[in-house]
Order: C-alpha cells, then sequence, then structure tokens
C-alpha cells in the first residue's frame, strides 16, 4: 500500500471525531477537469468505491486519498495556433500583434487546445495516525507533495504541519553506517546493498552502487574524497526494505514476509493493518537512530 513516505508532525490539538473528518472531506470531493480546465484537486474514498466514506478508519489508523488531475498541451501547438491567429490579424488589419495582444492569443490558444487534451489522473495516500500525531503521506515528488499540504490545510482549518526532522541529518548517519562495523549499527536497523553518493563541490559528481555488499573500501574511500550519501538501502528487523533519502524520506518499501488476504473484500483492511503495523515500529526506531526528533518551534504549514 505505502511504497514511499514523506512523514510531517501534527500540532497538537488536532483531532476531530471521524464524522467530522468524513463531512469536511466530501466538501472538497474531486471532480474531474472541466473542458477548459487544467487541474483538478480533490479527495475521493480511500477504498476506491464509489459512496464509500471519504475517511477509512483501520486499527484506529485513518486513511484519505487525493486525487489530481491535470491536463497540459504542449506549448508547440499553443504557439503555432497562437501564430496562425497572429498572421490572420497581420492580413486583416496590416499590423503585427503586439506583446499584450500575443498572450492574450496564447491564452485564447490554450482554452481552445484543452478540451483536446488527455486527462493524466494521480492519487495520493495519507494517513493520520492520531496517537503519534504523525501525518503520513505516500508522495515524495516536491509537486504532490504541495498539493497534498494545500488540500489538507484547505479542507482543515485548524491543521497545522511541519515535516518531522531529526537531530542527526539523514546523510550524517548514512555516513556513519556507511564506514563502521555492522556490530555498530542501530539495532534493528541493516545497511542492504545499494547507495549513492554525491560529491559536494561544484561538479556534483554521483557515484552509484547496485547490489553491491556495503560498505566497502571502495565507498569508504569516495566519502574521505569528500562525496557524501544521499540515498541507502536499509532494513529494520527483517521486516521491511526501504530507501533512506537526503531529505529523510522512504522510497522502494518493501514489507517481507507478506501474508495474503483471505478475500478480496478483505485485501483493503488487510493491506492498511499490515503496512500501518510495520510503519509504526520502523517509524520511531528510525527517528531514533536519527538522533530523535527536533521539537521545532518555526510556523507550521496551515498556521
Amino acid at each position: 500500500m505505502f511504497k514511499n513516505l514523506t512523514i510531517y508532525r501534527i500540532a497538537p490539538g488536532w483531532n476531530p471525531a471521524l464524522d467530522v473528518v468524513d463531512a469536511a472531506l466530501e466538501a472538497g470531493s474531486f471532480a474531474p477537469c472541466g473542458a477548459t480546465q487544467e487541474k483538478s484537486v480533490g479527495w475521493v474514498p480511500p477504498r476506491g468505491e464509489a459512496h464509500d466514506a471519504f475517511v477509512e478508519s483501520v486499527g484506529g489508523q485513518r486513511l484519505l486519498k487525493l486525487m489530481i488531475q491535470t491536463k497540459s498541451v504542449p506549448g508547440s501547438l499553443v504557439r503555432e495556433k497562437a501564430d496562425e491567429a497572429a498572421t490572420e490579424i497581420e492580413d486583416t488589419t496590416g499590423r503585427k500583434p503586439g506583446k499584450k495582444q500575443m498572450k492574450e492569443l496564447r491564452e485564447d490558444a490554450l482554452l481552445t487546445l484543452l478540451p483536446q487534451a488527455f486527462p493524466r489522473t494521480a492519487s495520493v495516500l495519507v494517513w493520520i495516525d492520531q496517537a503519534t500525531g504523525l501525518l503520513i503521506t505516500d508522495a515524495v515528488a516536491q509537486s504532490k507533495l504541495d498539493e497534498v499540504v494545500t488540500a489538507l490545510v484547505r479542507t482543515f482549518d485548524d491543521l497545522a504541519l511541519r515535516l518531522v526532522q531529526t537531530k542527526v541529518a539523514p546523510s550524517t548517519a548514512m555516513t556513519t553506517w556507511l564506514t563502521q562495523d555492522a556490530n555498530d549499527w542501530p539495532d534493528g536497523i541493516h545497511v542492504e546493498r545499494e547507495c549513492e553518493l554525491k560529491s559536494v563541490d561544484e561538479e556534483k559528481s554521483v557515484v552509484k552502487f547496485n547490489r553491491h555488499d556495503l560498505p566497502t573500501d571502495d565507498i569508504r574511500k569516495h566519502i574521505t574524497e569528500g562525496k557524501l550519501p544521499t540515498r541507502l538501502a536499509l532494513s529494520y528487523d527483517g521486516r521491511v526494505s526501504f530507501v533512506l533519502t537526503e531529505a529523510m524520506q522512504l522510497k522502494k518499501i518493501k514489507f517481507l514476509d507478506v501474508p495474503e488476504a483471505d478475500s478480496d473484500a478483505d485485501a483493503f483492511d488487510a493491506d492498511v493493518a499490515l503496512s500501518t503495523g510495520e510503519l509504526q515500529r520502523l517509524i520511531p526506531a528510525l527517528i531514533g537512530a536519527l538522533g530523535g526528533e527536533i521539537k521545532q518551534a518555526d510556523p507550521l504549514f496551515g498556521e
């Protein structure tokens, strides 16, 4: 269910009832892009069934789903159609359109072409763990994160979020783990066979290791020469594998030895129970391995 993670801290005091959350999400429900609309963002039922609840609670964990639909037209087509209109104006009036009119022609061309554009749809899961005060999303691209945070604070007026940051930067911790003996790794954390190192100089040279036993003398040499790890494959307690990034995001999450659900009807609940159950153990262990969470006083998203 979760292949990637970005972790936010919820400001204290936000704990609305389930029916309040559902009503707020329904008020901001998703509607497909209109003929001349470039983007539409809204909430949908997490189970994927029409008329289901907009928030699901499984084992006390709340799941939401945001739908993002976009339509785009190649800039070359917009320019071509605007140029055709400009040529027609010049032929008719004997004068070339100015900058302001060309901008209007391009806008008109875009509105004309948008109804023919094929919409692209993506969804983003949001997991709210009320017990720990964490909000987790499977989005990692900044554009999607911006959409998620904007939608959340627009939907819930009293919700404020901040990215979880740790006392030890992930790149610093990864450097330590790659240069020390396995016996010194944090409890439950095991370095796997993939990493990426990047130099901090102007060249920003990158070295990638895939399917290599880590750490190695080669990696230690690169680190000595000034390259820092930006991605490192890890596993926790032999139950979850993932790639930790310098931005404190988790990617390529895999749950190991996963039992199969008894039926299709149980699949959603089983996936939620399994993934949130394992991640509830992994996340605090990883934060602990990174020195603990920084209790920040800077403004939160939504304040």
